[in-house]
């Protein structure tokens, strides 16, 4: 669930944590995906190289979230709206955010657009909170643009992936890279929720036919009968 950065009061990083510990991102993944995803911690998938589980650092603890918003200054209900693109995980995952923000005080007006609202509004930076997948891989370096739709800015990250470019020894690569997924973890910069399962279905006996990624596509003249 991506957070604008740059709008009061989501600029207050308690804010952000308090809608981390708003969902519960079992209950989530089970209902909106039926069981088909992982739970995420940070901005990075768990078949990523250098990947750190960091699930554990927002709990869902709604009572914690309260109080995050109270240390904050937030008078609730906060009203905010979560626009959702075209996506059934989005559509039917803001419904479900939406019930677990409520019960912290957090009332979110559901706001449905197409793809092309999508983009000329959200990805501009004109939003409040968003569910979006985010496909392209290892796109953290997005987190280190200014200008990018979330808002986000923080010159020890930017300063950590400057470092992470140049670095060319592998251990010493990955060792950044795990302290980049901790830092966007500790900023709370977005509400980390599911890395999404890919699920082909197949006869047994049907070879030459991919199950999941690296592609979207199947090339039917490979595929064969044993």
């Amino acid at each position: 669930m991506t957070i604008n950065n740059k709008k009061k009061p989501f600029d207050d990083v308690r804010v952000r944590r308090a809608l981390m510990h708003a969902i519960d991102r079992k209950a989530f993944i089970d209902g909106v995906l039926e069981g088909l995803a992982k739970p995420i911690g940070s901005h990075f998938a768990p078949t990523d190289a250098g990947y750190v589980d960091l699930t554990g650092l927002y709990p869902f603890d709604p009572d914690k979230s309260k109080a995050l918003l109270r240390e904050a200054g937030v008078t609730t209900p906060l009203n905010v709206t979560l626009t959702l693109p075209p996506p059934q995980y989005a559509r039917k995952g803001g419904e479900v955010a939406a019930a677990m923000l409520a019960k912290v005080g957090v009332v979110a007006k559901l706001e449905n657009v197409e793809w092309a609202q999508w983009l000329s509004g959200p990805f501009k930076g004109n939003f409040d909170l968003t569910i979006i997948n985010h496909v392209e891989p290892l796109d953290y370096m997005q987190y280190a643009n200014p200008d990018y739709y979330w808002g986000y800015v923080n010159p020890a990250f930017n300063a950590l992936a400057a470092q992470h470019a140049a670095a060319t020894n592998p251990a010493t690569r990955q060792k950044l890279f795990e302290q980049l997924q901790r830092k966007i973890a500790e900023d709370c910069v977005n509400a980390f929720i599911f890395n999404p399962a890919q699920v082909a279905v197949a006869r047994r006996g049907l070879g030459g036919l991919w199950a999941s990624s690296p592609i979207f596509a199947n090339d039917m003249a490979a595929v064969r009968w044993s």
